[in-house]
């Protein structure tokens, strides 16, 4: 039998190698995680800020709630503000092994990524990116340990209670996608009520990924256009690319298609995410878990898609 050992094209997909230089200041420390633990889980004890910190991060806040506009002076030297992605979608992967490797429970990867998470916003916010995408729940995951599936659902219901009022001020839209009927009601009555307090914002838009699986999102849509066709709606003649993706739940957003994908976690695979929407999205794959990815990590992302070539199947 033939084996053959095939690279990975270098020029649509980047794997850092370690060690990473250190580009951007870091940004890593916290002084506080992004939603206090639940009373089952152990609290983090993470590095105390000093007063300079303290001021920084408070006129930072001021500035952020002052719906100020990004200036390209803000961005990290190697950035380009005019170069930056439209949309940005981030497999969120590594909770569980960072926690692992601390002898935490699960529950405390998951209430440090959200801390990662929301970092990353602030930075999607501050350096003009218009949509973030990130996958916060498979639709495969309902197979998990319940206490981990009960604890996530619990999760999103204090960020969605802890943030909105933030998200409101800053300008940021929020939408879920995904099969929300497995979604406990009252989380579903959150996510209903985000999205039509935000609806009319337009910096940033936050698509979360809640019960979702690129497999889901092709077949509902096949299902949508099935009912219009029998109900008369539709003729099989009309269904082309452009149908299809109009029933695709990223028709929530005006850039529906991911410019680049960033994994964390250094997990080589996609994962049943956006399957349709990343036909021609730049790909990057970081090593790092994603409580650890901040942002001297993404910007590394970004400095990498911005010096690639996008030809979409022709010739430059």
């Amino acid at each position: 039998m033939l084996s053959l050992r095939l690279p990975i094209p270098s020029e649509n997909v980047f794997t850092p190698l370690k060690p990473k230089p250190q580009r951007f200041p870091n940004s890593k420390t916290q002084t506080h995680l992004f939603c206090s633990p639940s009373l089952s889980e152990p609290k983090l004890h993470l590095p105390r800020a000093t007063a300079a910190d303290a001021a920084v991060k408070e006129e930072r806040e001021e500035k952020l709630n002052d719906g100020a506009t990004p200036q390209e002076e803000e961005l990290p030297e190697g950035l380009n503000l005019e170069l930056m992605p439209k949309h940005v979608a981030v497999i969120m992967d590594g909770n569980g092994r960072w926690a692992q490797q601390r002898g935490l429970p699960p529950g405390a990867g998951h209430e440090a990524g959200v801390q990662s998470l929301r970092a990353i916003v602030e930075l999607c916010w501050q350096w003009g990116i218009k949509v973030l995408t990130v996958f916060a729940f498979s639709y495969d995951n309902w197979i998990r340990p319940t206490v981990e599936v009960e604890f996530l659902m619990s999760l999103f219901e204090r960020v969605i209670k802890s943030e909105l009022d933030k998200f409101a001020r800053q300008g940021i839209r929020i939408s879920v996608i995904g099969d929300s009927s497995r979604l406990p009601e009252s989380l579903q009555k959150l996510i209903r009520d985000a999205e039509e307090r935000t609806k009319e914002h337009s910096k940033l838009q936050l698509i979360v990924a809640v019960s979702y699986s690129g497999k889901y999102d092709v077949v509902q849509a096949c299902k949508s256009i099935a009912d219009k066709v029998k109900d008369g709606l539709v003729q099989v003649d009309d269904i082309d690319e452009g149908l299809i993706e109009q029933e695709l739940e990223t028709n929530c957003t005006e850039f529906p298609y991911p410019d680049l994908l960033i994994r964390t976690s250094g997990e080589l695979r996609v994962s049943n995410f956006l399957l349709w929407q990343l036909a021609y999205t730049e790909l990057f794959f970081a090593p790092d878990l994603w409580p650890d990815f901040g942002k001297d990590e993404f910007g590394e992302a970004l400095v990498s898609f911005q010096q690639r070539q996008r030809r979409y199947g022709g010739r430059k």
